[in-house]
């Protein structure tokens, strides 16, 4: 973790000399096949775990010396628990190769396992660290909810007044950030990678839209794969070669005391994040860190000056009112010199999780950066993913929640990045509220409808830049949230929107669909290499499908609309707009006639879901909206009022319903005719809160949740959407043979829990027959069946049938506290889906 350390008056009393850094410096070769650009702890990570592939052929360029950058004022916490499965399961690893590095490389790492204590000074932190504690069970970390006596016991500096409750963590620990990035390093040289130090990358080489090389300030270094490990300097390289890194440096703080006596070295690392610090013993003193709101972002207009071991100056003001709280949770510090001020850059990103994997725009082009204060304890995980990404073809485990597609251009502005780091920093250490929204840089993507659905009481969320109606208020009330772990302000509002689409008709906002056109004479033979469905359809229907990767795994959930003989609507998240164009792009052959365009702009998306839907369009479109000429999975040009529009007969919510995509500049026309008739229909505007619910009742999948590129079709129980009669013709289809007929150890299940109380979010473990089997991918409050429902998948010893796993009693742990569940393979609303065919 890169909260900093510091001793004496230099920040790292360890840091080496240039000479003991360069003694062993090789001359700046002419090519490799991995040209890796800084010498930090990420870096010299992804160099070792390339060599401990096999990949041996690997040069790391550092523009000063190993760890000058953000690495050296590292204060080496080695945390295993982070937000989602696969991000801790990262961080466990590299506890893990902490725990060896030494005996392996025989270079000291000052590795200890001291473990961690997280303490809450309220009921709403303790219940968000006893729920990350639940989580943590899934991913088999040592974890313990304590109370306070216990607390006290293990940290007998801390003041007692107001504590909750605490999380120990026994196997966290702590390590020196630059004697294990030496270690790495030398790992990496033991194996024949070359290091070369005091060489300056100027910019990326690329040949016929890939990477090929580095320009230095030395020459030119040729490779097959280039990875920017450049931190604070990230984005600069990666613009040199087009491509977007999201990043930006803000202004870290922390004080180092006097001695204490008495002080224990095995002190745990201390977390307060209520009042948004840190604590570490270092050498007899205590270092006190503080990830405070309203940050300070650094040198937002320019790129950082080359040179290292970069202190920024004091600023007494910005930390002091957090600084007067810390002396109050620790009262010894009240009469506790202070050594040392340190302020550094350190990296953040605009959603405060790091960036890893192949840029989209540019093949061969790597990034592992912009680590938001977490680069020490997920170094070992990371570099261990970039290694096997590129020596595999592919990422080793779900990583989307740090891909890099999952970014869109704008997001890499030097204004958008600058606002965003006022808060990201602070972030880290605030309440990680359900549904929580970003407060600042907002504003970035208004649909046309926008200031109407204000003017409707919109409290607005975002996702990818779009602000989206989530609920609405009632009038007279704030559209503004309230939040908390149980029954937030929004949630009667939001079940009345939803009762309205289940009983009779309500309109959303979707114009926040992606939306590509693939038109051209191959277009159809290219889908349908790319589709796990079939798209050779007529004209006018539209395909729910799958892309899947060579494992069988889902790297894409959307639907594709034939238009006519060559041309085709792609329609899918607004969150994986970066990621399924490339991905369509990058499987288009070369000499194919074939083009793909994003027309996401040009067209935004209204839909109309309920029972009373047909009603409503009746009333003001000429066309015929019966099923026998409209029937479910069909899409039609008609005309709503003076309105071109095309209107596609699909739904995420479980009922009748169209999908309206209209021309932009006509969106506000149709909108006013449908909310102008709609009164009598009972037309209630609805958000993504109540689509969320509707459609967790119907169990329909959420990508990025419950289905990802670890998950194959017949895992999340989507058999139904691969086509049966294309043999291996489609991308995946032999992994999914062999799947077959090796039989299922995991599969998607539904969950209703019997106490209608509680409410579960993501991640909770999932617990049959008294044994851990897995954990949700998402859930909400089913408001027409009165539960709290969920999915999660259950894993199995061996291939058992459907049956036999629902055999079974089922416990959701919420927590720390386990809840009775029925468990289902069918939708608990609907199972039949007559109401989606109009036959209910």
């Amino acid at each position: 973790m890169t909260e900093p350390i510091a001793s004496g008056s230099a920040p790292t009393p360890s840091t080496p000399t240039p000479t003991e850094l360069t003694r062993s410096t090789p001359t700046l070769p002419t090519q490799a096949r991995v040209v890796i650009v800084g010498g930090g702890i990420v870096g010299c990570s992804v160099a070792y775990h390339l060599t401990l592939l096999g990949l041996t052929d690997v040069v790391v360029l550092e523009a000063n010396t190993l760890t000058s950058g953000t690495t050296w004022h590292a204060a080496g916490l080695v945390g295993q628990l982070r937000s989602t499965y696969n991000l801790t399961q990262l961080a466990k690893y590299s506890t893990d190769l902490f725990a060896s590095l030494a005996s392996e490389t025989g270079q000291e790492t000052g590795f200890r396992q001291t473990g961690s204590l997280s303490i809450a000074l309220t009921a709403e932190r303790m219940e968000e660290l006893a729920r990350g504690a639940s989580m943590a069970r899934c991913c088999d970390v040592d974890v313990a909810v304590i109370g306070v006596d216990e607390a006290i016991t293990r940290w007998p500096l801390l003041d007692p007044t107001g504590i909750v409750g605490a999380v120990h963590l026994p196997r966290d620990g702590r390590t020196s950030p630059v004697d294990t990035t030496l270690a790495l390093a030398k790992g990496a040289r033991t194996r024949g990678a070359r290091i070369v130090e005091n060489v300056s990358v100027e910019r990326v080489l690329t040949r016929a839209g890939r990477a090929c090389g580095v320009v230095t300030d030395a020459g030119e270094v040729a490779a097959e794969i280039v990875v920017d490990c450049a931190g604070l300097w990230g984005r600069y390289l990666a613009l040199s070669a087009g491509v977007n890194v999201p990043l930006h440096a803000a202004e870290h703080f922390y004080v180092v005391t006097e001695p204490i006596a008495g002080l224990s070295r095995d002190l745990p690392v201390l977390r307060v994040p209520d009042i948004c610090t840190y604590f570490k013993e270092e050498a007899g003193k205590l270092l006190v860190g503080f990830f405070e709101p309203g940050a300070k972002p650094w040198l937002s207009s320019r790129r950082p000056e080359r040179g290292g071991f970069i202190q920024l100056p004091d600023d007494w003001e910005q930390i002091m009112p957090h600084l007067e709280r810390a002396l109050e949770r620790v009262p010894v510090l009240k009469h506790t010199g202070i050594q040392l001020f340190f302020n550094g850059p350190e990296s953040f990103t605009p959603d405060d999780r790091y960036i890893l994997g192949e840029a989209p725009e540019l093949p061969g082009f790597f990034v592992a950066a912009g680590f938001n204060s977490v680069g020490i304890q997920s170094s070992g995980g990371a570099g261990k993913a970039i290694a096997e990404w590129i020596v595999r073809g592919h990422a080793p485990v779900d990583l989307w929640d740090v891909d890099i597609r999952r970014f869109s251009p704008f997001h890499g502005g030097a204004d958008y990045l600058r606002e965003r780091t006022t808060e990201t920093l602070g972030l880290l250490y605030d309440m990680h509220w359900p549904y929580r929204q970003y407060e600042s840089a907002r504003g970035v993507r208004h649909s046309a409808l926008h200031d109407r659905l204000a003017a409707a009481g919109a409290c607005f969320g975002e996702v990818a830049g779009w602000e989206r109606p989530n609920w609405y208020a009632a009038p007279g009330s704030a559209p503004r949230y309230a939040y908390s772990y149980g029954r937030q302000n929004w949630f009667d509002a939001s079940a009345a929107e939803h009762h309205a689409v289940r009983n009779a008709v309500g309109l959303f906002d979707q114009s926040s669909f992606a939306k590509f056109r693939l038109e051209g004479r191959d277009a159809e033979s290219v889908l349908n290499r790319v589709c796990a469905a079939e798209i050779a359809v007529a004209p006018g229907r539209i395909v729910y499908t799958q892309w899947l990767n060579e494992r069988g795994g889902i790297e894409a959930d959307l639907t594709v609309t034939r238009l006519d003989e060559h041309a085709f609507l792609i329609v899918t998240a607004a969150a994986t707009q970066t990621r399924d164009f490339h991905w369509l792009r990058r499987h288009i052959p070369d000499g194919a006639h074939a083009v793909l365009t994003d027309v996401t702009s040009g067209l935004a998306v209204l839909g109309v879901m309920g029972p009373r839907a047909r009603d409503l369009l009746s009333s003001v479109g000429a066309a015929d909206w019966s099923d026998a000429a409209f029937p479910f999975g069909t899409s039609r040009e008609v005309t709503l009022g003076y309105a071109p529009v095309r209107a596609s007969r699909i739904t995420y919510v479980g009922e009748l319903g169209w999908e309206l995509y209209i021309p932009t500049e006509f969106a506000l026309g149709v909108y006013d005719r449908l909310l102008a008739a709609g009164g009598a229909f009972g037309l209630v505007h609805a958000g993504y809160h109540a689509l969320n619910s509707l459609r967790i009742e119907k169990a329909y999948r959420h990508w990025g949740h419950d289905i990802s590129d670890e998950d194959t079709p017949l895992e999340a129980g989507l058999t139904f959407a691969v086509a049966k009669n294309k043999g291996e013709r489609f991308i995946g289809a032999p992994a999914l043979a062999a799947q077959r007929a090796a039989g299922l150890r995991k599969r998607l299940v539904q969950f209703a829990l019997l106490d209608p109380e509680p409410l579960v979010y993501h991640n909770e473990p999932i617990w049959r027959d008294g044994r851990l089997v897995g954990r949700i991918t998402s859930g909400a409050y089913g408001h027409t069946m009165g539960a709290s429902l969920c999915m999660g998948y259950v894993n199995t010893r061996e291939p058992i049938s459907a049956e036999a796993l629902l055999d079974a009693s089922f416990e959701i742990e919420i927590a720390g506290r386990r809840w009775p569940a029925r468990a289902s393979m069918r939708p608990f609303y609907d199972p039949t889906s007559a109401r989606v065919k109009g036959n209910a």
